[in-house]
């Protein structure tokens, strides 16, 4: 996959739909999904719940609508636009590239603490680490750092 296709085609667009775009959002974003799959797994490996480039659990997904998306309706209005009819939303995670990009960003934006600053490459693999793999997932700092190396010279 040409990654700079897929942040400008996928990925800008998105964030931009959901009205939560900026540069060091993109970044977090794509290095969360070089960190999690290269852009290449859609399904977790193994027997494990995670879908998608951005590996998101159903349990986490069920989490963002269940008690963050009710109470912000015009994210979740926006959300909806990029949603595709009749599909069921843990299978949008699989192939509804715009849907997976939003719902990676928007797991974000849950956090109060402000993103790293743009460019901040090991700011991001921390805030990655600390917030979405989590300090039980199996993800490292350095392994961020390593599978994002792509998207550092976007």
């Amino acid at each position: 996959m040409d990654i700079r296709q897929f942040r400008d085609l996928i990925v800008v667009p998105a964030l931009g739909r959901i009205g939560a775009y900026s540069r060091n959002a993109e970044q977090l974003v794509m290095g969360t999904g070089l960190a999690e799959s290269s852009f290449i797994f859609i399904q977790q490996i193994g027997r494990g719940p995670a879908r998608g480039f951005f590996q998101m659990e159903p349990a986490t997904h069920d989490d963002i609508w269940s008690n963050y998306l009710s109470k912000k309706l015009d994210l979740l209005d926006d959300l909806k636009g990029l949603l595709i009819r009749d599909m069921d939303l843990h299978d949008q995670l699989h192939g509804n590239l715009f849907y997976a990009a939003a719902m990676c960003r928007i797991h974000y934006l849950r956090f109060r603490e402000p993103l790293p600053e743009v460019g901040d490459w090991r700011g991001m693999a921390a805030y990655w680490k600390k917030y979405y793999n989590t300090p039980l997932g199996a993800g490292t700092i350095e392994g961020f750092l390593q599978k994002a190396r792509p998207a550092m010279d976007l």
